[in-house]
């Protein structure tokens, strides 16, 4: 029975991971994201990571998606009916389908190596979970807290350079949605 639901959810992961993508409406994709942050929390569950489940519903399904719903709101990107009118296709410009063959190109690589790698499923001792708190909080900020600092600082200048997108139109007296969103 785990199985099954395990297919299911991955499944149902995949498929709204494709709606975050090809949705018109940034409302419709930070539902579909959701749906995904949740589908992706009852994996780790069934897999026997209980702390990263909690931590995947928290952090992700709290805390990210809120910042991207203010992100939303200062952008006032809650009408896109000028920029759903302008883009009849997905892959309109070269951009999107370089993106687009990059993202198939590395998945290709990345289905190639998990086909051979070896994999040994990790076994837990009676009574205890997988996922020790200590052992990913010495994994996390031992072995990866340079990758752990290059994310933070990223999302930091994420979010700087949207608040300093944002002043600059506002500043211009230009709706965002106006000239096909750009500045």
């Amino acid at each position: 029975m785990a199985e099954i639901l395990f297919y299911v959810l991955s499944a149902l992961a995949l498929l709204t991971g494709f709606g975050v993508v090809l949705a018109k409406s940034p409302m419709m994709s930070i539902l579909s994201l959701l749906g995904s942050f949740f589908c992706l929390a009852v994996i780790y569950l069934l897999a026997g990571f209980q702390f990263l489940a909690a931590a995947q519903i928290l952090v992700y399904a709290g805390a990210i998606l809120v910042l991207f719903l203010f992100v939303i709101m200062l952008l006032n990107l809650g009408d896109m009916g000028v920029v759903a009118e302008r883009s009849n296709s997905f892959l309109d410009s070269t951009a999107a389908r370089l993106g687009a063959a990059l993202a198939v190109g590395l998945g290709v690589i990345g289905l190639v190596a998990a086909s051979k790698a070896a994999f040994q499923p990790a076994q837990a001792e009676p009574g205890k979970a997988l996922d020790g708190l200590e052992a990913i909080a010495l994994q996390l900020f031992g072995r990866y807290s340079l990758a752990f600092e290059a994310a933070s600082i990223l999302l930091l200048a994420t979010m700087v350079a949207v608040i300093a997108l944002a002043k600059r139109q506002r500043k211009s007296g230009q709706n965002p949605t106006q000239n096909g969103g750009r500045a």
